[in-house]
């Protein structure tokens, strides 16, 4: 009778770990690169996924995002509505005011400025809890970005000497309400106060003017370079 363990043990393949070729179960070192071939018995098993096993893992990190956006969503209503409840509303007469400097706005073109200002904003009369803490200099608004909250001073409704001048005032937040800087916040609405009507010769003698210039040539001061003393107002 014959051994019946013999072909299997010929039968036996051994691949080589370092080169990957198959060699014969009887070869002791790889045929292509020497290396010496280890049995598949004795080597360590594969480590792999079953399809079950990924999609549970899928499903876990999904879990964990869905979690952490709605935290996220969650803060920023909670934050957003303490702002709110911390300061108080316009007086009808003021929310009048504002609505007409919007609209002088809007009919400058400025329209992605003027729906964000109609639209998304909410104005307060007083400070929230966040300006009181952080602070500010003197000014006629103050912006919370990203929640889209202006306040609204005193100064506001009392140094403009009509709406076009509170519309110049609107139109410098609302580049805060889009996410810029004061720098880039001035430069935008220096550079298009005539789109809505506030000129030098109409306005150049107001406190708002004197104010916003003064400001705006100390961060630009070479846009007052033009003109025949090279000291005029470049825009």
């Amino acid at each position: 009778m014959g051994d019946d363990s013999a072909p299997a043990l010929h039968s036996e393949r051994r691949k080589c770990g370092k080169c990957g070729l198959v060699n014969s179960g009887n070869d002791e070192v790889c045929r292509r690169c020497g290396e010496p071939l280890i049995l598949s018995d004795d080597a360590p098993p594969p480590s792999y996924e079953t399809p079950a096993t990924g999609k549970l893992k899928g499903r876990a990190f999904l879990r964990r995002v869905v979690w952490v956006v709605g935290a996220t969503l969650l803060i920023l209503i909670i934050w957003y509505a303490s702002l709110l409840m911390t300061s108080d509303r316009l007086k009808p007469d003021q929310h009048a005011k504002v609505q007409s400097a919007i609209d002088l706005i809007q009919q400058g073109g400025f329209t992605r400025e003027a729906f964000i200002l109609k639209h998304l904003t909410s104005f307060r009369g007083s400070d929230n809890w966040m300006n009181a803490y952080v602070g500010h200099r003197d000014a006629y608004a103050a912006t919370n970005f990203p929640f889209e909250v202006v306040t609204l001073y005193p100064e506001f409704f009392e140094v403009p000497i009509d709406d076009r001048e509170r519309a110049a005032v609107l139109l410098h937040e609302a580049r805060h309400l889009c996410g810029d800087g004061e720098e880039n916040a001035l430069r935008f609405a220096w550079q298009n106060k005539r789109r809505i009507g506030w000129t030098a010769d109409r306005y150049g003698q107001t406190r708002l003017w004197d104010a916003t210039a003064r400001l705006t040539k100390a961060s630009f001061p070479y846009y007052f370079q033009c003109g025949a003393n090279s000291n005029g107002d470049c825009f």
